[in-house]
């Protein structure tokens, strides 16, 4: 049996380490990535960053000739204005009630509609399906109210002609609140559940192949591979997807309950993106209309901090 020694008085001898790069040797190696990513940023510092300069006009007396640095300083008046307003409320509710039931019925549906695809077999059949799942995003909202109003209207809709000549009696989808508000969640799934699956169809490729055939070969049926390893692979794009729309929980677009809605069902129908549009371009009142805008904003940033949090600790999962 023999053992090794190590002479202490021997010389260490260490690893070279690579020698880096001088700064102007490195950006003149790279400089055509930082060329590239200088049009992204000036595209944010001009439409993203420039125009928060405006924001100033929820602080002032908006003098449309004046412009914006030279009108009046009114500190928070603007506000107390706003929270005084009973329309205010009104919009504010319906913006949180929609979002809110269209992250219940919206959120889920590409998600199902993923691993529906993800499990087809027949690559043609695939390819179809996701082709027209995906057209109705890129149809205007202008076109899919104008297609709402001929399905739906109460009296000339192709739905309740149909229902008519079963003699059953017309459905008001369009003016009554209750089913308005249906039509307008249905509506939002078919519109965007198909796009939706693009990104966990994504997610769906990274799952380990192997995973799958070691469960075939335990015996494991198709159910169970989706519960045991194609929802928890998905589970990382769920999370930071859902406080992505936690985070838009105030907002709301505009050209879905506006091109949707209509005076019968303006108690669910009216939200903030059309009241900031009536305030702010109809009645002129561009201050009041920023005051909301800024209020959104800030909202919107608290909600998305405190899903992060609460992703982050319950989780340990989050996007920030």
């Amino acid at each position: 049996m023999t053992t090794s020694s190590v002479d202490p008085a021997a010389p260490t001898i260490t690893a070279a380490r690579p020698a880096r790069p001088k700064n102007h040797q490195y950006y003149r190696r790279h400089w055509q990535l930082y060329a590239l990513l200088g049009l992204p940023m000036l595209y944010f510092l001009l439409f993203k960053y420039g125009p928060m300069y405006g924001v100033l006009i929820a602080f002032k007396d908006f003098n449309f000739f004046q412009g914006i640095w030279a009108s009046k300083w009114i500190g928070l008046d603007t506000f107390e204005e706003i929270f005084k307003r009973r329309d205010f409320y009104i919009a504010l509710r319906n913006t949180f009630m929609l979002n809110f039931l269209d992250l219940i019925v919206s959120f889920p549906a590409p998600i199902v509609l993923a691993i529906m695809l993800h499990e087809l077999k027949v690559s043609w059949f695939k390819k179809v399906s996701q082709a027209v799942l995906y057209l109705p995003h890129f149809i205007s909202w202008v076109i899919i109210g104008g297609i709402v109003y001929q399905v739906f209207a109460t009296n000339t809709g192709i739905a309740n002609l149909l229902l008519m000549k079963m003699g059953l009696p017309a459905i008001p989808f369009l003016s009554d609140k209750n089913y308005w508000l249906l039509t307008y969640l249905g509506t939002g799934v078919w519109q965007s559940a198909g796009w939706g699956t693009i990104i966990y169809l994504a997610a769906l490729t990274g799952i380990n192949k192997e995973l799958y055939e070691a469960a075939e070969v335990d015996g494991a049926g198709r159910f169970t591979k989706i519960r045991y390893i194609t929802v928890p692979g998905l589970k990382p794009t769920i999370i930071t997807l859902l406080i992505m729309n936690l985070g838009h929980m105030i907002q709301i677009g505009f050209e879905r309950p506006y091109v949707i809605g209509n005076v019968t069902v303006r108690e669910y129908s009216e939200v903030l993106s059309t009241f900031v549009y009536k305030i702010g371009l109809q009645s002129g009142e561009y201050s009041l209309a920023t005051a909301v805008g800024f209020f959104q904003a800030v909202v919107g940033l608290v909600f998305i901090l405190s899903a992060n949090w609460i992703a982050k600790k319950t989780t340990e999962q989050s996007i920030l």
